[in-house]
């Protein structure tokens, strides 16, 4: 019988699992799940996990462990990122998730999700041929590397998610202008680093990674009749349509954002930050494209062990 593995990402904002089965020298997906659990809501900023995120956490990880169950998984990875890594109370909850449901949840520093990142966005975009800087902007943090080819070049995680920048800075809505300002002021003074890696390797491409990338691909193709593929590892959008869009959503409020075709409910918030966010970058640097990978940490997990042999 081939290997399965299972591998869940606990994000700030959403909880992934994916199930893969070993073929040959590669694996198969056989499936994928998602829970937007948002369990950086209310405490992300203060350093905790409230008491109701934590149980909507565990209900989560209850549902995936059956799902485990059902598929005979023995082995499971299961990585807590930004929220967790820097909760006071973060044992306190992984240790319930592990009492409930037998999975233990490894912690994982900054550095480790970037290029667990990186491993999953080259797999996706099969190993582009000139630099490019990644761009995974999480609920608690974004990751930044710059690879070119399979070398990864430079790499860093910054405590600047959407779900910090929206209890932060998006204080009305439609978000203020002096929000914005605000929150480009907060780029500017945190993002120094990113901005010297950009000067000295000077990538052309901004290579998304899925989250608000997925969105706002799905709302550019919708836009313009493109038809695309659950199963697509790349997924088409041009800084043209990312402006037209991330203009637009300047403009609205909740209620109006949920109406634009392609819009989730798991993404409506915080999309108005992470587009700010997208914007500085483009504004500091002339990027010449930008391609969506759908891929990120957990498929690039799954690359890394593959690689490694160690599926």
């Amino acid at each position: 019988m081939p290997k399965r593995i299972a591998i869940i990402d606990l994000g700030t904002n959403t909880f992934h699992l994916l199930i893969a089965e070993q073929r040959g020298n590669g694996f198969d997906i056989v499936h994928r799940d998602r829970v937007p659990v948002k369990i950086g809501m209310g405490g992300i900023n203060k350093g905790i996990i409230t008491d109701v995120s934590a149980k909507r956490a565990l209900e989560a990880m209850i549902g995936f462990r059956e799902v485990i169950r059902e598929y005979g998984i023995e082995r499971v990875y299961a990585f807590g990122t930004s929220a967790l890594r820097n909760a006071r109370n973060a044992d306190d909850v992984t240790s319930t998730i592990k009492e409930h449901t037998g999975i233990t949840v490894d912690l994982i520093p900054g550095h480790l999700e970037a290029e667990y990142i990186y491993y999953g966005v080259r797999a996706a975009l099969d190993y582009p041929h000139q630099p490019y800087l990644v761009v995974d902007i999480g609920g608690g943090s974004v990751e930044f590397i710059i690879a070119s080819e399979d070398r990864l070049l430079w790499k860093e995680s910054f405590e600047i998610g959407a779900q910090r920048l929206l209890e932060e800075f998006h204080r009305h809505d439609p978000i203020l202008p002096e929000e914005v300002a605000a929150v480009n002021e907060h780029f500017e003074k945190r993002l120094g680093s990113l901005l010297n890696a950009l000067s000295k390797y000077n990538p052309g491409i901004l290579a998304g990674s899925s989250g608000t990338f997925d969105t706002l691909s799905e709302i550019f193709c919708i836009r313009n009749h493109i038809t695309k593929s659950p199963d697509d590892k790349e997924t088409p959008l041009s800084i043209e349509g990312f402006r037209e869009i991330h203009h637009e959503l300047l403009q609205k409020n909740r209620e109006q954002r949920m109406a634009v075709p392609g819009m989730i409910e798991m993404r409506v918030d915080m999309i108005v930050v992470a587009c700010c966010l997208i914007e500085f970058i483009l504004n500091r640097h002339p990027f010449e494209t930008i391609r969506v990978s759908t891929w990120s940490l957990k498929e690039g997990v799954l690359t890394y062990l593959n690689e490694h042999g160690r599926i």
